[in-house]
């Protein structure tokens, strides 16, 4: 009997089972509007091939890619075409970051010194004088709006207002909060910390967290985002092995460290990455599983929009957070068809690549525009600052829809508080 052939992979990201269908291209919301990109399959596995025999195949237009993952989620063969086009930017790209870049990607730095004076940076950063100063010496856009920073940070608050009252509880989880709820949006945090408290459950901050490093990768300072990455894992280990799961509010964090983190950074994971998980997705999987019970105010009564983000998409965890909208009685929910906003966290910063971000939200805009919706859910903190720019419409994550909607003391009645 002739022996089974099996395909062995020589590469790290398995492009030889690429079919060359091009369905990544079709998919790439990237080639949809410009020329200047080879598309996912010419410069993922197709491009591949050639970078190995040779590494001056590489070419500087694979810095137009997104990092979306859309092609990996279209691709029928499972290849890790995202990537192969990372960690080809990653090994063979010889520009070091400007000033730009190290200044858009050190969240926790500039996030520390904008809160210091929050009232004073977000004026300055609305004035078109300065708008005008940052696009002709930095390249930030003009066009671009900044996020607000809040005067308190969040991990001020929680440690004030919340975390003695948290030792109540018998049951706890810990919270991987990010940079844009501890600098720019605090509210979510403290809706996280009212659901979960309401179902029983008390919260606790990371001993010691650090952004994601999302934004250190994606602008070419990888050595950090290890470090960072490396610290993460560590204080999350620490957590689980006291018994509790870590919960994130941003799907972007959280796939970049389940997925990422292994894949382009070379950081081990295997042993936090089932205990780490959005909380809408905990939550949810309690109520499925009969564990925990919700009641909701009866004057709610709102109409929505669910967005997915691209990095949802690719886990594949929308239907958690789509669902447990779903349950709430006064929400008219409307869910989108699934189109990337175009921002890709500092992308649409960048003034060279503006006007590419707006153009591939524009459907995801004018489909929102159409739904005559009051506002837009969804689990990204940039698709949020990208739909607010580019609509007028309000974003809130799925979170605080449900911290707005919930009947705390009912729901604490119906789970024996």
């Amino acid at each position: 009997m002739a022996e089974e052939m099996q395909l062995i992979n020589t590469s790290e990201n398995n492009f030889e089972q690429c079919l060359k269908c091009s369905i990544c291209t079709v998919y790439c919301p990237v080639s949809a509007v410009t020329t200047a990109y080879p598309g996912p399959k010419q410069a993922g596995p197709d491009g591949e091939r050639y970078r190995m025999k040779d590494p001056e195949f590489y070419q500087e237009a694979l810095k137009l890619c997104l990092n979306c993952k859309r092609c990996e989620v279209a691709c029928p063969s499972g290849v890790r075409i995202g990537d192969i086009i990372q960690q080809a930017r990653m090994k063979h790209n010889t520009h070091r970051p400007k000033l730009r870049d190290v200044m858009l990607a050190n969240t926790d730095f500039v996030g520390k010194m904008a809160t210091v004076l929050a009232p004073i940076t977000n004026f300055t950063l609305g004035m078109k004088p300065v708008k005008l100063v940052m696009d002709a010496t930095l390249a930030i856009d003009k066009h671009r709006t900044f996020p607000a920073y809040s005067s308190t940070k969040f991990e001020t608050w929680f440690k004030k207002e919340a975390a003695q009252r948290q030792e109540a509880f018998n049951r706890h989880v810990s919270y991987f909060h990010g940079c844009y709820v501890n600098y720019n949006f605090p509210k979510l945090g403290q809706d996280l910390v009212k659901v979960m408290n309401a179902i029983g459950y008390g919260v606790h901050l990371l001993d010691k967290e650090k952004c994601c490093g999302v934004a250190l990768m994606s602008n070419g300072l990888y050595k950090q985002a290890k470090r960072q990455g490396e610290a993460n894992m560590a204080s999350m280990r620490r957590a689980i092995a006291a018994g509790e799961d870590v919960l994130t509010t941003s799907s972007t964090c959280t796939f970049t460290m389940r997925d990422e983190y292994a894949h382009l950074l070379d950081i081990a994971n295997e042993d936090v990455r089932d205990h780490l998980t959005l909380a809408t997705r905990f939550i949810y999987r309690l109520i499925d599983e009969g564990s925990v019970k919700l009641a909701f105010r009866p004057d709610y009564k709102r109409r929505m929009a669910y967005h997915t983000a691209c990095h949802m998409q690719r886990m594949g965890w929308a239907i958690y957070s789509i669902e447990l909208l779903r349950l709430i009685p006064g929400l008219e929910l409307q869910v989108l068809e699934s189109q990337c906003c175009g921002i890709a966290g500092t992308y649409g910063f960048k003034k060279e690549n503006y006007p590419t971000s707006q153009a591939i939200g524009e459907g995801l805009f004018d489909a929102i525009r159409e739904s005559n919706v009051e506002a837009v859910v969804t689990d990204c903190e940039t698709c949020k600052w990208q739909i607010e720019m580019s609509t007028g419409v309000p974003v809130e994550n799925p979170i605080s829809v449900l911290a707005d909607a919930i009947d705390v003391e009912e729901t604490k009645k119906l789970n024996g508080l």
